[in-house]
């Protein structure tokens, strides 16, 4: 676990509102190596591990059933692999703690390259159905350890006005790995009357995930980044385990409003299944499903890019940001969903065995392709808000990595379950109608926690895990106060 942040800690002034502690700004580096150390350049390499490993992976998801024509393999792999993942990534943060980000992301961007590899020996051999489970089983602990890395840097690294803005640098280089992937599988199946992937799209994808799990080899160590205002992300320590798991029960226990997003969290991954099987993988054919999928993460950008422009407003209070934010996604629930019943109402999974899957070319294509394509734009707006609400709680990377951990886990058990549903056949009516219910839930219970606990500012007092000593006692704010320079009487108490 990091030191305690040494980002610009927040006090009372006289008339109770918060203002800036005198804390030590550092000079950042110039010319190349101010360049490559800048956190927008971090965060955009850790975008790129992204776009080539869990971007490939969403490639291959969009597609629907992992680009095979029975997508009951698929759909049992993704319960193993979100099985294993919420297991992991609740223990996660305390990993990515220990070992450090950039050690945790390389780890974890292992795993992607063989979950691939799984369904190019299942082209090969159709029997091979047991070594892709075991792949899935083995990318969801990998995944938890990404994510949590992922997390950890993304929302730690900006300052607090512009973390919306490095939430969209990673998810727009991010999701372009969903979008390359889905045109390479577009490109190579244009002509392709067979209802799977062919191996040449495997093994294209292959290579870009081990290129991709290189990537961390090269990043800069987190323990000496500098903001962009000059300040500390996080001064080294090397606490034990037991210091670790009393983080995570610490961060619960101190900020439980965390709890109101755990339905939020849950609903993040839940439409996936209704979106890429029951929807993209049910009725179309396999070039089209690849045009779908290469859209739906197009559309990721420009969704991230709304939700970066609504939540770094200047000006405007952090709070009614929030709120704005959260009435943006809300509307857009409805909007889709209403519109996906247009159509989930005249299909069944019965009545699919009979139809003629829809070509790109055919008129009923264009309706459902653009709701496809409100789909992904929903799907960024709403993992960019919940990845902002997370940052508007904390900007100590340990903390931020135990939030990213809980959001993986409780996302990931939410998947493993739905995913399952799919799986033995649960009518497609059913899994639409959980998704919406679902979305709207996760929104209300979300509601109480932005007005209770979205600050403009994040103090010193809310951080209490970087206050831990190496014992596991949190310190108290005064003390860490004088650590950082800070004059004791300015500090509020905890």
């Amino acid at each position: 676990m990091a030191d305690p942040v040494s980002e610009k800690d927040y006090n009372s002034s006289d008339d109770g509102s918060a203002v800036p502690a005198p804390v030590e700004v550092y000079q950042r580096p110039t010319g190349l190596r101010g360049f490559y150390t800048h956190p927008r350049t971090q965060v955009a390499m850790v975008g790129f591990v992204c776009f080539m490993c869990p971007g490939l992976y969403n490639s291959l998801s969009g597609i629907g059933g992992g680009g095979q024509v029975d997508t009951t393999t698929a759909a049992n792999a993704n319960v193993a692999l979100y099985s294993t993942f919420s297991v992991m990534a609740f223990f996660a943060g305390s990993v990515n703690n220990k070992l450090g980000s950039r050690l945790t992301l390389q780890l974890g961007s292992l795993g992607y390259g063989l979950y691939i590899a799984g369904f190019l020996v299942l082209n090969i051999h159709p029997g091979a159905k047991a070594f892709v489970l075991v792949a899935g089983a083995i990318l969801g602990i990998c995944a938890g350890l990404l994510w949590s890395a992922q997390g950890s840097i993304m929302m730690a690294y900006p300052t607090e006005s512009d973390k919306a803005s490095y939430i969209f640098i990673f998810w727009a280089i991010f999701n372009m790995g969903g979008v390359v992937g889905a045109a390479v599988a577009f490109g190579q199946n244009f002509h392709a009357t067979a209802g799977s992937v062919n191996n040449g799209t495997y093994i294209v994808f292959l290579v870009l995930t081990v290129v991709g799990a290189c990537i961390p080899l090269f990043m800069v160590d987190p323990k000496t980044m500098l903001r962009t205002d000059g300040t500390k992300v996080s001064i080294a320590r090397q606490p034990s385990w037991k210091v670790e798991l009393i983080g995570l029960y610490v961060a619960l226990k101190t900020d439980p409003y965390v709890l109101l997003l755990f339905p939020m969290f849950m609903a993040s991954n839940w439409f996936y299944t209704w979106q890429f099987n029951e929807f993209n993988g049910a009725l179309f054919n396999i070039r089209t499903r690849s045009l779908n999928s290469m859209l739906y993460w197009l559309a990721q950008i420009v969704g991230s890019l709304v939700m970066a422009v609504i939540l770094d407003m200047k000006n405007v209070r952090r709070r009614t940001r929030a709120y704005l934010g959260w009435a943006l996604v809300f509307a857009m629930v409805f909007v889709i969903h209403g519109w996906g019943y247009s159509y989930q109402k005249n299909y069944t999974r019965e009545s699919i065995k009979d139809m003629v899957l829809i070509d790109l070319k055919d008129k009923e294509y264009v309706g459902r392709v653009f709701l496809y394509i409100f789909m992904g734009l929903l799907d960024s707006m709403w993992q960019t808000n919940v990845y902002w609400l997370m940052g508007a709680m904390s900007n100590d990377p340990s903390k931020l990595a135990y939030f990213a951990g809980f959001y993986k886990s409780i996302q990931s058990a939410g998947a493993a379950g739905i995913w399952r549903a799919d799986a033995i056949g649960t009518p497609f009516m059913n899994v639409f109608a959980s998704t919406w219910a679902l979305s709207v839930a996760g929104l209300l219970f979300a509601l109480p926690m932005i007005h209770l606990r979205v600050k403009e500012h994040t103090e010193l007092s809310d951080e209490v895990v970087a206050r831990l000593d190496e014992s596991g006692h949190v310190q108290d704010t005064d003390l860490v106060a004088k650590k950082l320079g800070v004059d004791e009487k300015e500090v509020e108490s905890a």
